[in-house]
């Protein structure tokens, strides 16, 4: 092993407080590439049929339209993704401006609280649109 190892290119602080790469960067960044690739056909696919099919349409219509399987797996997926993507932007807001690590950790608490309440009553009223109707 060279004299250049990589203990020797930390600092002595970085040594001391075991600061250094936490190796979930890359993640994080990949992930939010990925669901919004994810979100650009689903979104389109929304769009159309918002415009096509639900502008105007009576809560029977709306049914018919959920009761289909491919709508609701459709439907779902974006939801899901949709709601992942926003956690994941979020949370890179508040580690980013948020310096009291109280704060941050209360508020980033908080932010994943509200997502999961918030993606789980949207599938509860796809599920029930798609099972059981209005």
């Amino acid at each position: 092993m060279s004299q250049y190892s990589k203990s020797h290119l930390r600092s002595q602080l970085g040594r001391v407080r075991g600061l250094g790469s936490a190796k979930s960067g890359t993640h994080h960044w990949w992930m939010e590439r990925i669901t919004s690739l994810a979100l650009i056909p689903l979104s389109i696919w929304f769009l159309v049929a918002l415009v096509t099919k639900l502008l105007g349409a009576t809560p029977a219509e709306l049914q018919a339209w959920v009761s289909s399987p491919i709508t609701a797996l459709l439907l779902t997926a974006f939801t899901a993704i949709m709601f992942l993507h926003a956690k994941l932007g979020v949370q890179v807001i508040i580690e980013d401006y948020i310096h009291c690590e109280g704060k941050k950790i209360a508020l980033l608490l908080f932010k994943d609280v509200v997502i999961y309440a918030l993606l789980a009553g949207t599938l509860a009223a796809i599920a029930k649109l798609h099972f059981i109707g209005i």
